[in-house]
């Protein structure tokens, strides 16, 4: 007979320990330990001839067929659109426009005769409806339901046999079975799980909303994004009506593909060319502005630079960045200063990009640089000017991906003189931007 010992389990990673201990030790997370029972000895188990392992040329090919949503970007960053059977999670902040922008995916699929099935466990059905009138998504396929019971939701589910799942959201929903509160690690994992298991085993594809923390990941158990096949995340500013959806994870497609949206009075609207949103499109030529073009998946992107330096008598000048990694540009003043002989010691820098787009790849390095030199220079880079590529220690320009892309992409909208340089010094490289 096995012997049995008791374990203490952390809810939020799996984390193990013999003792119970307040914090996790892996996780750091608080209150999160729940005694289990682990048997120390497991027998193997008799094999049938079919479940005997296959070598890998013998598994049969099973390929992911993608049907479209009918919502383009949101296609784009899926890989093509719903796999059957597929778990997908939609992360971000609250009032982004997560439920709005399922909502538009349920109702277009309803239009081309699908059978949606939108669970709302956060709003009431007839402020469902109503989102649904304001943006012109009512279709008789499209069925609501606000239920914050799991058994309830997949009643629901077998009775009505939808062709496509919407849950809004994971955290809301709760188990009878489990002991806890809505949005419990332990309610969360277990809504999950069986709510993947369903879609599984009817091959319905389920679209899940995911709450997140203060810091930006998602809320409850680790585990969740591990159960689900696609993880994306929502982003966008309160201040602007411009929303972005990314892909984090995605077993039947890439990764870090972007799609574009943009929040309006009549719903969300797609932004197939956002490359226009993102430079200012003054006609006045100002110092301290660079535009660049940055790869988002597969997707070319032009960005505007914006520098400002401003004479300090402080002994600890200001560096403030908005839309770049902070440190990266810290790294590039040290560069700038030591190996091109531009002073930045006593002045203030500002740098920030224009639209509220976010740029974290090294392509955009020569970008910040020309635009910090342009603003102390005061020397304005033309308009028909662009510049990509990653700055070293040494001061070289070193070669970026998808270069012919980048070139392309600028050239389309009339930058047709790119700096990218590979392999010349920051210097000279600055030098034929600001000429």
């Amino acid at each position: 007979m096995a012997k049995t010992k008791s374990d203490f389990r952390c809810a939020e990673c799996g984390w193990t320990t013999v003792k119970w201990v307040g914090r996790c030790g892996e996780c750091q997370a608080w209150g999160t330990l729940e005694e289990t029972n682990s048997v120390q000895e497991v027998k193997a188990a008799r094999l049938t001839q079919n479940q005997l392992a296959k070598p890998i040329t013998e598994v049969e090919q099973v390929s992911a067929s993608h049907k479209p949503t009918g919502v383009g970007e949101f296609d784009r960053v899926l890989g093509g659109g719903l796999v059957a059977g597929a778990a997908i999670l939609l992360s971000g902040e609250p009032g982004v426009g997560k439920s709005t922008l399922l909502l538009e995916v349920g109702a277009k699929a309803a239009k081309s005769g699908a059978k949606v099935l939108y669970v709302s466990a956060e709003e009431s059905a007839s402020q469902v409806r109503l989102r649904a009138e304001r943006t012109g998504g009512l279709s008789a396929n499209l069925y609501l339901a606000s239920e914050t019971d799991l058994a309830t939701v997949m009643g629901q589910f077998e009775a009505l046999k939808p062709d496509l799942l919407i849950v809004d959201s994971v955290q809301t929903v709760a188990s009878a079975d489990v002991d806890g509160a809505p949005g419990m690690p332990a309610q969360v994992r277990e809504v999950a799980a069986n709510l993947i298991r369903l879609a599984k085993q009817s091959s319905t594809p389920l679209l899940l909303v995911g709450h997140v923390t203060k810091d930006g990941s998602i809320a409850g158990p680790r585990t969740l994004e591990h159960l689900v096949d696609v993880v994306c995340q929502f982003e966008g500013d309160r201040q602007t009506s411009l929303r972005f959806v990314r892909t984090l994870k995605n077993r039947f497609g890439p990764t870090d593909e972007v799609g574009c949206f943009e929040m309006t009075g009549d719903g969300i609207v797609e932004v197939p060319d956002p490359s226009k949103l993102f430079i200012s499109g003054s006609k006045n030529q100002v110092s301290g502005t660079c535009v660049t073009v940055t790869v988002e998946g597969k997707r070319a992107l032009i960005a505007e630079i914006q520098a400002l330096v401003v004479r300090t008598n402080s002994p600890q000048p200001r560096r403030v960045t908005n839309g770049v990694d902070a440190s990266r540009v810290a790294m590039l003043l040290a560069v700038l200063e030591r190996r091109a002989g531009i002073s930045l010691i006593d002045k203030d820098i500002y740098v920030s990009t224009v639209g509220g787009m976010r740029i974290l790849e090294p392509a955009a390095d020569l970008a910040i640089a020309v635009a910090i030199a342009s603003a102390v220079t005061d020397k304005p880079v033309r308009s028909s000017v662009a510049a990509f590529g990653e700055i070293s220690l040494a001061g070289e320009i070193r070669a970026v991906s998808n270069s012919k892309q980048r070139h392309a992409e600028a050239a389309r909208l009339g930058h047709d003189q790119v700096v990218s340089a590979e392999g010349d010094q920051l210097s000279k490289a600055l030098s034929k931007a600001l000429s």
